[in-house]
């Protein structure tokens, strides 16, 4: 089984026959012991140190299929090498820009994207209302405005409608979280503890959604709900929206309330907040964990992660391109 690995050391990184060769670089500038690992076992990388490394290896990581995610120092995420799609689909492709430039299509898989993420936003506030913490009058507040998705005429007007949203369900993080205090959405820098989890995690997952978009037919850089740019994978932002509250945002309670990640977990410098080493491998081998989980998929019948739901979001959706089926976004109904 394939698994994604972490470099949290600066070093290089090199080919080595079939497998990558990771020298590590101390403090004081000396090598520290080699680390191989065997290119089959390799799904992706995640680089958060200052990575030495040629194009000969990245012509190789291409060969294989492997995308390498890249953060700097504060965590924010930078960038991704992505290996030139085999499943590369003129058709699937035209289709896909067809939508786009479409405005009543494109709308319409852009409300459908909102209604997932709000659908599964209020999922989370209502098993903590039901747990003692009062929150009705938030969930309510966002049904309210969910009830005005469908009316909206122009993509811009539903990012409003969506921000409304998100910035209701973010006042229920002060209330669900039992030991640290959110006091509202702070972006970059993150201030507080708190802000700096939703940052990185929202990374991971976009990085994620960019993973199962990658195997699939489907173009990442061709978005509906957010715009479409140039140097960014916007489509995987489109989609990321309805798996961060049930795959970021519920680790993230789980973490905070069962003490697994304390204050000690984090740096602060100036007015940014940032995850230290060990509560970066704190919170990626919670997440990985979390990936890893299975659901009893209600169409499919049989149990599936977290992992391929994300996979399946992308191939409903390749089917809403080519008429074969209308896509729904995914709805938590646990």
């Amino acid at each position: 089984m394939k698994k994604t690995y972490y470099l949290f050391n600066a070093g290089r990184l090199s080919r080595k026959d079939n497998t990558l060769r990771f020298v590590p670089a101390s403090s004081d500038g000396k090598q520290g012991e080699a680390r191989y690992l065997p290119i089959e076992g390799i799904e992706q990388l995640y680089v958060f140190g200052a990575l030495d490394a040629n194009s000969a290896l990245f012509n190789f990581l291409g060969q294989q299929g492997i995308p390498v995610h890249f953060f700097d120092y504060y965590e924010n995420y930078t960038g991704s090498f992505v290996p030139r799609s085999g499943l590369l689909s003129g058709k699937m492709l035209i289709a896909q820009a067809k939508a786009y430039l479409k405005k009543s299509k494109r709308l319409e898989i852009a409300k459908k994207f909102v209604d997932g993420a709000s659908f599964n936003m209020i999922k989370n506030l209502k098993y903590y209302n039901n747990r003692g913490k009062n929150l009705s009058e938030i969930i309510k507040q966002i049904e309210n405005l969910r009830q005005t998705v469908d009316s909206a005429s122009t993509v811009k007007q539903l990012m409003g409608i969506e921000g409304n949203i998100r910035k209701l369900y973010y006042q229920g993080f002060d209330q669900i979280i039992n030991d640290f205090s959110m006091q509202g959405r702070v972006y970059r820098p993150p201030n507080n503890e708190v802000n700096a989890l939703i940052s990185f995690g929202n990374m991971m997952c976009y990085s994620e959604m960019l993973r199962a978009i990658s195997k699939t037919q489907i173009d990442p850089t061709i978005s509906f709900l957010h715009e479409p740019g140039e140097r960014r994978y916007s489509l995987a932002l489109d989609l990321a929206e309805i798996f961060k509250p049930i795959i970021v945002d519920r680790l993230i309670f789980k973490l905070l309330n069962k003490k697994i990640i304390t204050k000690n977990d984090f740096d602060s410098r100036l007015n940014n907040v940032v995850l230290n080493q060990t509560g970066r491998k704190k919170f990626i081998q919670h997440f990985e964990q979390r990936l890893q989980e299975t659901i009893t998929h209600r169409t499919l019948k049989k149990k599936v992660r977290y992992r391929t739901l994300m996979k399946l979001e992308c191939y409903k959706l390749a089917k809403d391109f080519l008429g074969i089926e209308q896509y729904k976004p995914f709805k938590a109904w646990w």
